[in-house]
């Protein structure tokens, strides 16, 4: 199906829905860094806030205008629309080629931004760590999507742009097949340590405390299992020593795993491309850090699975998270010092080998780096998708749906963009063996 028409023609080429939350203040920002970019120089963005207040709205494009001292940014354009109210968010969408959602838990508030984007024809960017948000989408829309021309772009964020695309970067560096990769993600912060506003700890509660039902979802989807090509990757067990990184690390939990291996299936099912295996973990330091952890997760765990206990977790974000969340979120000086690197070894086979014969005979080491995670670099990930899906409609997936950021951006400038843009995809190491 053609892709959406008449999109490129409505009044704003990109419309920021939940402007005035916390995620959504930088994303605001970060729009307009870009609307001053190469990208739109000779050309301005059309773009606009929308959300319920007004006043807030107002607010934040005050406070986006004091501190990047543009006062011109006083005057963009204002729609005002509520996640509970259809025909607004219908209006919205007529008016948006690209709609950026900010607007979380996304289980709660995601789906009726998503239905009224593929029904008025507005490509959707989003940036939900939640698997069973991303996956039902998938289930529900991808065919109407397909039909309209629409694309449904989800975990467009820090979940899980590095991740995806990390993968996708050492698979194209390695001058041969890459089967395998496994990711060790590391966060640096200031003396003032780090903290993540209470919104992506609501999420995790709820996923958490919803598995069943994500499982019962996926036996829906009835997805057959990937093909193993090389040699089979090994689970790691759920705290170890690794070798690769010096430091203790556990499973990561968040999206990432599940994101890369819809990418993957689309790219080996629709683009006939070689499937890579892959596991996701997270560096936690030392055993005093282990320790702590692992009383966290206890108590996360037990309080999750009671209707009192999540209660209480959302009431107590600080107390319970052992000062890691908070209904404040981060201070500039928190965000300003903090970063984060995601750092992959993968294995392959050269191209004068077949990877179903004998073992792997290169590695490869390669990296994502970047500014803080959750409000520096989600931004970033968020805004460039929107200005790939404008910017580069030949390279994406010949007809519309729901899909990953991998599958939607593997033949984009994407990664180009996010290098310019502050998020860093390097090679550190390529050996034979």
């Amino acid at each position: 199906m053609a892709r959406a028409a008449g999109n490129k023609d409505r009044p704003y080429q990109l419309v920021i829905f939940g402007a005035s939350g916390f995620t959504g203040q930088f994303v605001v920002e970060e729009v307009s860094r870009v609307a001053d970019g190469g990208d739109f120089r000779g050309q301005a963005l059309r773009w606009a806030v929308a959300g319920r207040s007004r006043e807030k709205l107002e607010e934040v494009l005050d406070w986006a205008a004091d501190r990047l001292a543009k006062p011109q940014l006083k005057s963009i354009d204002i729609i005002i629309c509520d996640v509970n109210d259809a025909p607004s968010l219908a209006e919205m969408c007529k008016k948006a080629s690209v709609v950026l959602d900010c607007v979380g838990p996304y289980r709660f508030y995601g789906e009726p931004v998503v239905r009224a984007c593929v029904e008025n024809g507005a490509h959707f960017v989003d940036i939900s760590g939640e698997p069973q948000f991303l996956e039902s989408m998938y289930l529900k829309y991808d065919s109407q999507a397909a039909d309209k021309g629409v694309y449904v772009v989800g975990s467009s964020g820090f979940d899980s742009i590095p991740a995806d695309m990390g993968v996708l970067f050492t698979r194209n560096s390695i001058q041969g097949t890459l089967t395998a990769v496994e990711s060790f993600l590391s966060f640096k912060s200031g003396p003032e340590g780090t903290c993540i506003h209470d919104g992506t700890w609501q999420s995790a509660i709820h996923g958490v405390a919803d598995q069943g039902n994500l499982r019962k979802l996926r036996k829906q989807l009835a997805f057959k299992p990937l093909p193993v090509v090389g040699k089979k990757l090994k689970r790691r067990g759920a705290v170890f020593y690794s070798n690769e990184v010096k430091e203790y690390a556990i499973p990561f939990m968040g999206a990432d795993a599940a994101v890369v291996k819809r990418t993957q299936r689309y790219l080996h099912e629709n683009l006939q491309e070689t499937p890579v295996q892959y596991g996701a973990y997270v560096s936690v330091g030392g055993i005093t850090s282990v320790i702590t952890l692992m009383f966290a997760g206890f108590l996360f765990l037990l309080f999750t699975k009671f209707s009192f206990g999540r209660k209480l977790l959302i009431r107590f974000p600080l107390l319970f998270s052992f000062g890691y969340f908070s209904k404040e979120g981060p201070t500039p000086k928190q965000m300003a010092e903090s970063s984060f690197t995601m750092t992959f070894f993968g294995e392959g086979y050269s191209q004068d080998q077949d990877p179903q014969q004998g073992k792997p005979n290169i590695k490869i080491c390669t990296q994502v780096s970047g500014p803080e995670a959750g409000y520096v670099a989600t931004p970033i990930g968020m805004v460039q998708a929107g200005v790939t899906i404008l910017k580069e409609p030949d390279s994406l997936p010949k007809r519309g749906g729901v899909y990953t950021p991998g599958a939607a951006f593997s033949k984009t400038k994407f990664i180009d963009r996010l290098n310019k843009a502050g998020i860093h995809f390097n090679v550190i190491s390529k050996t034979e063996i």
